[in-house]
């Protein structure tokens, strides 16, 4: 980047193993990166199902996700990254630095840098040796990938809200690039239960015919963005920073997003006598404080019957909209608005 030495350390045996997300890329993060094709599938529909699994559908003209084969997608990410010159070391952790005037030596991998990104994830090795902010709320998830599902609309992202197996987010099952994926998320009040929700729709998607291909658990940061992200010659970004939305749990639009523009300014802060890249960076970030206030809601449990109750009426659709096809804060629009399809 610009001429800078860059060195990634990844704590895993090679990029894309170990999964710990679903991978779903709402437009405006497809938007950042221009992804291959065979990692992707575009969704321009979502059913949205009630806890007594009645539905509405929603979709845009103008608007899609793009579910992935989130480890062919890293493994790509990574070599665009060799490509472009970085050196990538997996199988060994961060564990332990010395500051140094220039920046930090990194004795256990032989290395000296005049700046250092801590992009390693909800709970942060760099933040707790640094002394950083760091995630305390959060969300746990749990999926399952199935080689296919015989009674799935394929063309739909399917979500349901049920306060009893998914308290504070919600479950789904989602068409990726050749197999499907099921999971749910729910907040500390709430152990999740994904083999109860496999029960409870198993006549809708026929799980039980279908071969499991790979299981996977993880936690989504809500609590919003920590405070501090970053001291001198150091900073924290993506879910390490806390830069996910305390109400979707949709953090990967940032990441890019964001990952990107702190490049920018520590190359212009070590070449070009910029600013230190925290400081432009706390003004450009989003607060949430909105999402905040929502994310008290949800984690409150709507009861189920009023899920029931509103799930076909006027308001539900349109705060449904809001929340899936709305262009996401600091994104270009695509082009003039339309009005969304019934």
């Amino acid at each position: 980047m610009r001429g800078l030495k860059t060195v990634v350390i990844e704590a895993k045996e090679e990029p894309g193993a170990r999964i710990h997300t679903t991978g779903i890329l709402v437009k405006e993060a497809a938007d950042e990166v221009d992804t291959p094709p065979q990692f992707s599938r575009a969704i321009h529909g979502v059913r949205l199902y009630s806890p007594s699994l009645k539905h509405i559908d929603l979709s845009s003209r103008d608007y899609y996700f793009l579910t992935t084969d989130t480890a062919g997608l890293i493994r790509w990410f990574a070599d665009e990254a060799r490509r472009a010159g970085a050196e990538i070391i997996c199988g060994r952790k961060f564990e332990r630095f010395a500051r140094t005037e220039r920046g930090f030596d990194l004795p256990q991998f032989d290395l000296s840098t005049r700046y250092l990104v801590g992009a390693d994830g909800a709970r942060s090795t760099v933040a707790k040796l640094f002394n950083l902010g760091r995630n305390v709320k959060f969300l746990t998830g749990l999926e399952i990938e199935y080689e296919g599902l015989p009674k799935a609309d394929p063309d739909l992202l399917h979500c349901f809200l049920d306060t009893r197996l998914a308290r504070g987010y919600l479950a789904w099952v989602a068409p990726a690039p050749g197999f499907f994926q099921v999971g749910l998320a729910t907040n500390d009040r709430v152990k999740p239960d994904l083999k109860a929700f496999l029960n409870h729709t198993e006549s809708v998607f026929g799980y039980s015919a279908a071969r499991v291909k790979e299981r996977r658990s993880g936690l989504i940061p809500c609590g919003g963005p920590v405070s501090p992200f970053a001291a001198r010659n150091v900073l924290l970004i993506g879910d390490a920073a806390g830069h996910v939305s305390p109400l979707t749990g949709g953090g990967i639009r940032l990441a890019f997003r964001y990952g990107r523009r702190a490049a920018q300014l520590i190359a212009d802060h070590l070449e070009r006598h910029g600013p230190p890249p925290e400081q432009v960076l706390a003004r450009e970030l989003p607060s949430f404080t909105k999402k905040l206030a929502l994310r008290a809601v949800m984690d409150a449990g709507p009861p189920n019957w009023i899920y029931d109750l509103i799930i076909g009426t006027a308001p539900m659709r349109w705060f449904a909209r809001q929340v899936y096809f709305h262009r996401r804060s600091g994104s270009p629009p695509a082009g003039p608005p339309s009005e969304p399809e019934p």
